[in-house]
């Protein structure tokens, strides 16, 4: 099992993109910092793939599953896979204190 840590509040879907096609500049920074911050020696393997975000957001508000499909396209990104080869995803949410958001991530290949 890999497990990462990264500190940085995860964006929002809708702060991510400008109408259907065109990233904000807003994600464009947000991609650029969570691709410094994730290590580059991480292995995800080749097959099947269960991935677990714990998510520490600092708003009540924010809805759990909008930072998925931007941090995945960053994984896949950064870590030359296809998320074709997810076959399990578990997303979990806490609040903490303003400053102190992250998201935690497992990966761990599965029969």
């Amino acid at each position: 099992m890999n497990q990462i840590k990264i500190d940085i509040k995860p964006l929002s879907v809708n702060q991510a993109w400008q109408g259907k096609r065109f990233k904000t500049p807003e994600y464009k920074r947000y991609e650029k910092s969570v691709l410094l911050l994730l290590p580059n020696s991480f292995n995800v393997g080749t097959t099947k793939l269960s991935i677990t975000y714990h998510y520490g957001f600092s708003n009540k508000a924010s809805d759990i599953d909008n930072p998925c499909k931007l941090i995945t396209d960053i994984l896949q990104k950064k870590y030359k896979f296809n998320d074709s080869q997810i076959y399990e995803l578990f997303q979990f949410k806490e609040i903490v204190k303003k400053g102190n958001e992250y998201i935690k991530i497992t990966i761990k290949e599965i029969p």
